[in-house]
């Protein structure tokens, strides 16, 4: 008997280990693979194009926001472009654009070069979760999405340890130079990919329009949604940035009992992140609801955050790691966030919420990043300076989850008009 109809619910056309969600899963590898490769190489590479030691926080910050403001644009770019002409268009373009990207970025001899092309790999990059959720979300049975959300994010969040193992082993230049095969490598698995049913009912349908920016913030309800939706993923990139990009400058100002590499911290906070974007995913499920299980990952990241930044001086490899694997876990809910942000919207601009709200968030990294360069050149503490940043992202990220709706089970074949 054929594997798939002995197995449905794993393996069959909508199954969770269903040619669709696998090939997401990996395309969020590839995705977070390249999206963390700077942070594990920011300061060799920075070495290597001869920047001053002095220059090389700010010049990462500056490199760090440049792939941000890629993300941005590209956030809205391919979510227009997705609900448009197809969830396929998106994962397609979008990482064939980072994939070549990548390859040139190895060959890169300057900071103005290495500016540009994390700017187009951004812009790339910004496609790839988005899309596959919006196709994952409406393929798949609405009862177990959640199981479908733990897949990809278990599989992507690995891309993470991929990027700082392969930085300890190679130099900068063959790390981007192997990001950029890997996503060719993919783009060839996609093509057995389908298109999903629901975008090509209504994409047959003349009369209803797709990807239309101004129906995000018209009427105001729908304006509210979309911008609180944004909001609950803010936190995440105070802890990726603050407790990974920048680990190296935070532990040494806690007195770290050795050195701390960013390689480093990449691998523990993103093995908590795997294994917190599978406890999400079945958290969810078993909650019956996005909210709860979204407010509970927040607050264990609030709590955390805060022990670590007031760690006892002197702090130790072990405290570090636990603490760091553990921020890890509650950060891992950015697939479910995702999720929710597509699942609030009709089949006609899911695309766009999805794409645009998730690096939204990851723009977010820029005001992060900004404030945490501004309170150092204050001469404030490092820990002081994340404390009140951390503050303000879990502020907004709790009053988000007061606006949204709950959309456990809602059936997504719908458009908004």
């Amino acid at each position: 008997m054929d594997i798939a109809l002995r197995y449905p619910f794993w393996f069959g056309k909508n199954g969770l280990l269903s040619l669709i969600v696998i090939v997401s899963a990996l395309g969020y590898f590839v995705d977070v693979y390249d999206l963390v490769l700077f942070s594990t190489v920011r300061i060799a590479s920075l070495t290597d194009l001869n920047v001053a030691k002095d220059d090389i926080f700010s010049t990462g910050v500056f490199l760090l926001n440049c792939q941000m403001a890629g993300m941005l644009l590209g956030g809205l770019l391919w979510g227009i472009i997705g609900d448009k002409y197809g969830r396929l268009t998106i994962l397609f373009g979008s990482i064939l654009m980072y994939s070549l990207a990548n390859l040139a970025n190895a060959v890169a001899s300057s900071v103005d070069q290495y500016a540009i092309l994390r700017f187009i790999a951004g812009v790339g990059l910004a496609g790839e979760l988005g899309g596959a959720v919006t196709l994952v979300s409406e393929v798949m049975d609405k009862s177990k999405r959640g199981y479908g959300t733990a897949i990809i994010a278990a599989i992507g969040m690995m891309g993470a340890v991929a990027a700082a193992l392969v930085a300890k082993m190679v130099d900068w230049r063959a790390a981007y130079f192997i990001g950029g095969i890997l996503g060719l490598f993919l783009l060839i698995l996609r093509l057995k990919v389908v298109e999903s049913g629901m975008f090509a009912e209504v994409r047959e349908r003349e009369s209803v329009k797709r990807g239309n920016l101004t129906m995000l913030i018209w009427p105001p309800k729908r304006l509210l949604r979309y911008v609180a939706g944004i909001l609950i993923g803010v936190p995440t990139y105070f802890t990726i940035v603050i407790f990974m990009t920048f680990a190296p400058e935070l532990t040494a100002a806690l007195n770290a009992t050795a050195p701390i590499a960013a390689s480093d911290a990449v691998i523990l906070l993103y093995v908590g992140l795997c294994f917190g974007g599978i406890g999400s995913g079945l958290i969810t499920q078993k909650l019956r609801s996005r909210k709860k299980c979204l407010g509970l990952f927040i607050t264990g990241m609030m709590l955390l955050s805060t022990v670590y930044l007031n760690s006892p001086d002197g702090m130790s490899w072990l405290w570090f790691a636990s603490l760091t694997i553990g921020l890890g876990f509650f950060t891992g809910y950015f697939c479910v966030f995702v999720m929710l942000a597509a699942e609030q919207f009709g089949t006609n601009i899911r695309a766009l919420t999805a794409t645009s709200t998730s690096n939204f968030v990851r723009a977010a990294s820029i005001p992060v990043a900004a404030s945490y360069a501004f309170f150092k050149d204050a001469d404030m503490p490092y820990e002081n300076g994340a404390m009140i940043i951390g503050a303000a992202c879990f502020a907004v990220g709790f009053i988000g989850l007061i606006f949204v709706h709950e959309t456990f089970e809602r059936d997504l074949d719908y458009i908004d008009d």
